[in-house]
This record gives C-alpha cells, structure tokens and sequence, in this order.
C-alpha cells in the first residue's frame, strides 16, 4: 500500500511539474523547484524522467526546460469531438475573415481563463493573442462574460476572494455583469491591455450551459466602443451556430 502511494505520488509531482509550463515558455530547474514547493534535487529526478520519455528538453546553454514534442504528439491524437478548440476553428476563421479582426476561445478554469483557440487577423496592425494564456477574470470583456453567466454561487465566491484585485471595485463589477446578461455581451476599452480593444459574448451548449466566450479584438484605433457593439450582433450569431457543434 505503502509503495502504491508513493507511486501516486510522484505522478502527481510529475503533473504539476508540467502545469508550471502554463505559466512561462521555459522555466530553470530552481524555478520549477519554487513554483511546486519540493527540494531541488527532487525535481531534477522528476525532470530527468520526464526528459527521458520526451515531456520536457533541456537547453544545454541556459540549462532551462521548455516543453517536449511528447505533449505535442498527445494533442494531436485528442479526439475532436473532445476538443472544442478543434472544432470550432473552422467558424472562429470565417467570422475573422468577415470581421477582419482577432478572434479568440475562452475557457473558464477557476479563478482564471485560458485561452485555448485564437485565429490571428490579417491585417498589419493587429493585435496576437496566444493561445494557452491564463488571465485574470477580474477585467477583459472575456472575463465577464465568463462571470456573468456563471452559477451565483460561483460568482459571489469569486468577487469574494481575498485575492480579487483592489483595484477592480466590486459593486461596480456586480453591475457590469447585470448588464452584461440583459445584453449578452461585453466590451472592454484598453482595460488589461494598452491599446486593446475587444466585444465578447457566451456560446452556450445545447443544454443552455455557458461552454465558452468568444471574442473578437484589435486596436482601439480600429474599434470604437460604438463600433464594437455593432459587431455584438455578428458574434451572437456566429456564437449560437457554434453552440450547435458543441
């Protein structure tokens, strides 16, 4: 029993070495060792393990791990009807054609989102997002979104977290999001991101559960507030046919 939870174990150091790759690109085993809280020397154990069956690779001149073609080998072969990333790129690439501007899938994932779809515009001036970022829930049109049609319960256990930024006042937040749910959508005018602008809306599944946020964005240049809501309606649209496929 003993040697069964001991092996457990390690598995679980094992995951948690690889989530810290959420966070940064490449990590220095020191890092690593910081983030999951066990001594170095444990870590490097793990690491060589790891590096050993392809997960990770290590970069002999800055001595730095980055993540290994493995986990890119596992994605492929993710079913796509498991993968709402997957299959929804297809309709995420024709409402940024129609638009012109970057269109991203968001995710809920506890107290952030991540986003695990974008298809980049083509103009010059645009604005990259990169797919996997965590971000806050506290601003973004994105986040709202994601917050205002969540349960009540899970809202008030949010905007009641000791971590919730002081900066983002909580009465105020509250009534965005009642806005947000008579609207359906939400806008954000250079509220994470300097010169961002973006329009957000819930794709919900078929059994009326909020799967996602879609979101269109690019540079306040291009999008006025008044300009974003004219697309709301496009983004509804393309976010209820994509509702359908999930």
């Amino acid at each position: 029993m003993e040697d069964r939870k001991l092996t457990v174990r390690a598995v679980e150091r094992a995951l948690d070495i690889l989530l810290c790759f959420t966070k940064s690109k490449e990590l220095a085993l020191t890092e690593i060792a910081s983030l999951i809280g066990l001594h170095k020397s444990t870590v490097h154990r793990l690491m060589a393990t790891l590096e050993d069956k392809g997960f990770v690779v290590r970069n002999s001149e800055t001595e730095k791990y980055r993540l290994g073609l493995k986990i890119w080998e596992l994605s492929v072969h993710m079913s796509q009807s498991d993968d709402p990333a997957a299959r929804l790129l297809p309709a995420m690439e024709s409402l940024r054609d129609r638009l012109g501007e970057t269109v991203s899938l968001y995710l809920r994932d506890g107290a952030e989102r991540i986003r695990i779809q974008a298809v980049q515009s083509n103009q010059a001036i645009r604005r990259v997002a990169q797919v996997g970022a965590r971000l806050p829930l506290s601003v973004g049109a994105s986040s709202k979104v994601l917050v205002a049609f969540a349960a009540p319960a899970d809202q008030e256990e949010l905007l009641n977290a000791p971590d919730w930024p002081e900066s983002v006042d909580r009465d105020a937040y509250r009534k965005q999001l009642v806005d947000i749910i008579q609207d359906g959508y939400a806008i954000s005018m250079e509220e994470r991101e300097p010169g961002a602008a973006a329009v957000a809306v819930p794709i919900f599944d078929r059994n009326g559960k909020v799967a996602a946020a879609l979101s269109m964005s690019g540079p306040v240049t291009r999008l006025s507030a008044e300009k974003l809501r004219e697309y709301a309606p496009i983004l509804k649209e393309a976010a209820h046919e994509m509702g359908m496929m999930i």
